[in-house]
């Protein structure tokens, strides 16, 4: 199971959409549950988005800020989840997709300071006590800045990129910089420009993990809570989702053993030097 962050560039690459493709079309084992927690310090996009303003601005992400203030940090972050439809089509009865729905308004990051630093452990706990996979969707400044302690406690950070000459030209410094910092970065692809996966990964100086298709149509269903159309969860875009979580998830393991082989290495190498 992993904690993974996902994250974007300048030029709208679709981080909250592409987010809730994996959210929704993730291979769950049973007893087991995905979470998808809206962490962009620019606001979230999903309640007035997807779910269209039917739940107002009752749950979310600002409502924490008291909770961790008074110690009730894990109690209040269960009840702010709501569940999403997933593959069956059928809204919540299992609440195994669920949603920490984000900020309505930047303003309200200035609050948040401690919040950023409770979640980081929440959802390590999460995925070490029950085995969830959680999501992190830091739009597109997230990853930097107080709330970028969500990418460093990842098991994965994951660069949302269009293969297009201005989403790439966009993300090359980001991708370095996080690279620099919490390393093994990878990308995934919205496939609507002209570069092959070995032009991005020779200019991006990383890998490309998964791709999803440019689907529009398909795309405004998360982003807008459009009509779905008929047969949306075998759509091009669903499909992508569903082969693209499974490729993340490998990663973001394969990561962790390497982390904790390092950390296994170190703790013997002290203590022979004492």
């Amino acid at each position: 199971m992993a904690v993974i962050a996902l994250t974007g560039c300048a030029g709208a690459p679709g981080v909250t959409t592409s987010a809730l493709a994996l959210l929704l079309s993730w291979p769950l084992e049973p007893g087991r549950k995905m979470i998808l927690a809206e962490c962009d310090p620019d606001g979230g996009a999903v309640l007035h988005g997807l779910l269209q303003g039917t739940l107002g601005e009752r749950y979310g992400l600002r409502n924490l800020s008291v909770a961790a203030r008074t110690g009730e940090f894990g109690d209040a972050f269960w009840r702010q989840l709501i569940d999403l439809i997933g593959e069956d089509g059928q809204r919540g009865s299992p609440r195994d997709r669920l949603l920490l729905p984000g900020i309505t308004d930047p303003a309200q990051t200035a609050s948040l300071g401690s919040v950023w630093k409770g979640l980081a452990a929440m959802f390590r706990g999460i995925e070490a006590d029950y085995g969830h996979d959680v999501l992190i969707d830091l739009g597109r400044s997230g990853a930097f800045g107080p709330s970028g302690v969500l990418a460093d406690q990842a098991d994965s950070v994951i660069v949302v990129v269009r293969n297009t000459l201005r989403c790439l030209q966009a993300a090359q410094a980001r991708v370095t910089a996080l690279e620099e910092r919490v390393g093994d970065v990878g990308l995934l692809v919205i496939d609507e420009g002209p570069y092959p996966a070995g032009e991005i990964q020779r200019v991006l100086q990383v890998p490309v993990v998964a791709t999803l298709p440019y689907a529009p149509e398909d795309a405004r269903v998360l982003s807008d809570g459009a009509e779905q159309p008929r047969r949306f969860t075998k759509s091009p875009l669903m499909k992508a989702a569903r082969t693209s979580s499974a490729l993340l998830v490998q990663r973001a393991a394969v990561r962790r053993a390497r982390l904790a082989q390092r950390r296994a290495f170190a703790g013997g190498e002290a203590n022979r030097g004492r």
